[in-house]
């Protein structure tokens, strides 16, 4: 199977390609400028929703804890209750012994089911101070995250609002990107796109104003002007490395 290349690229004068070049930058800037305009905000959503997804996490893992506590407070209760029918089973037992071995061992067995009961109660304070703990902390948390619900919900119907505003130009912009880098050599257009994403401002291709790059701003030596106005091959800045186009090419597009 042949790879399939861009027909017309190889049909495009150096001038035509400028002009290309020069096209999709202008296109490009208004669809940075589309996303300047939102901003920070759909990080800023996206930061809300994990923070939000974090505290509901946390919330519903303090309500397990203080589930389990509640279940441990229950099971010592239990156990107080049956070593204080023990207690009172050995009692009567007592009554009805026939030596002092046999009362002396009830006694003994008494002494450690009442020692049984003071370890859980002492355990029921502790779980019991936990969950009372747990329960401050889960609410300062179930606070934080009403807090944080409602900075969500603003911060996405801001970003609704302008998304809604620019979405169909933005729409219209890209497919008119995207028709235009068909219209590029695949070697140049990584070249462009590189040179945007190095360059601060996103411009990759700029003219030349006052006898200066339109990038940059370093005076640009009068035979290199004349170089750019012929438009016989590409021309990049020395000192930024951004395509240079001549006014002509700029007020074309411009029009």
């Amino acid at each position: 199977m042949t790879k399939q290349t861009k027909s017309p690229e190889t049909e495009l004068t150096i001038e035509e390609k400028l002009r290309a070049l020069y096209s999709l930058q202008l296109v490009d800037s208004e669809i940075d400028k589309i996303r300047t305009l939102r901003g920070e905000l759909p990080l800023e959503v996206q930061d809300l929703e994990d923070e939000v997804a974090g505290l509901e996490t946390r919330i519903n893992n303090l309500k397990s804890e203080v589930s389990e506590l509640e279940k441990s407070v229950v099971g010592k209760t239990n156990e107080i209750t049956a070593s204080q029918a023990l207690i009172k089973k050995y009692e009567e037992q007592q009554n009805n012994v026939r030596n002092n071995r046999e009362y002396d061992s009830l006694s003994k067995e008494i002494e450690f089911q009442t020692l049984e009961i003071e370890l859980c109660n002492k355990k029921i304070r502790e779980f019991t101070a936990q969950v009372a703990e747990k329960k401050e902390v889960m609410a300062e948390a179930q606070t934080m995250l009403e807090e944080r619900k409602r900075d969500l919900e603003s911060k996405k119907s801001e970003l609704e609002d302008i998304t809604h505003d620019t979405q169909k130009e933005e729409e219209q912009l890209a497919s008119r990107s995207g028709e235009l880098q068909t219209r590029i050599e695949d070697r140049l257009l990584t070249a462009y796109k590189r040179i945007r994403t190095n360059a601060r401002n996103g411009l990759a291709v700029v003219p030349v104003k006052r006898d200066a790059c339109g990038g940059c701003f370093n005076q640009i030596p009068p035979q290199r002007q004349l170089d750019i106005r012929s438009r016989k091959k590409i021309i990049v800045c020395e000192y930024c490395g951004r395509i240079l186009v001549d006014d002509e090419i700029v007020g074309e597009a411009n029009q």
